[in-house]
């Protein structure tokens, strides 16, 4: 059965797309970007707070479905820049110390609304 996931305490869908959907026990989260769901701004400063603000809003997706970061089995990182991995990279670590998940970092030409990174995940649980 598919259950469709919302919170307010993550930003809303920017387009025609959930938050996130539970099918069974596996929770396939949309992409998250910088926006503070406090403000509907994104955040200020660069990649490294915005990669702070997405994971930030990852967690209160996952939060909202009953899932914990240490649910999640697959993510995918996409980047407007390689040059910024190493950044990314050590902010995503402070967020998966223990028992990282799978995942892509992948470099795009755009983003929406013009965030430099945007995290999707997938989460499991029984």
């Amino acid at each position: 059965m598919k259950k469709i996931i919302s919170t307010t305490a993550a930003p809303a869908a920017v387009g025609p797309y959930s938050q996130a959907v539970r099918a069974g026990n596996f929770l396939f989260c949309s992409g998250q970007i910088p926006i503070d769901p406090a403000t509907g701004n994104f955040v200020e400063g660069g990649v490294e707070q915005q990669a702070e603000q997405v994971l930030k809003n990852v967690r209160a997706v996952l939060e909202g479905a009953g899932y914990t970061l240490s649910d999640v089995i697959k993510a995918t990182v996409f980047a407007t820049s390689m040059g910024d991995f190493a950044v990314v990279n050590g902010v995503y670590a402070r967020h998966f110390d223990k028992e990282p998940p799978a995942r892509s970092f992948v470099e795009v030409s755009a983003l929406p609304k013009g965030a430099l990174v945007e995290i999707e995940v997938v989460a499991w649980k029984e």
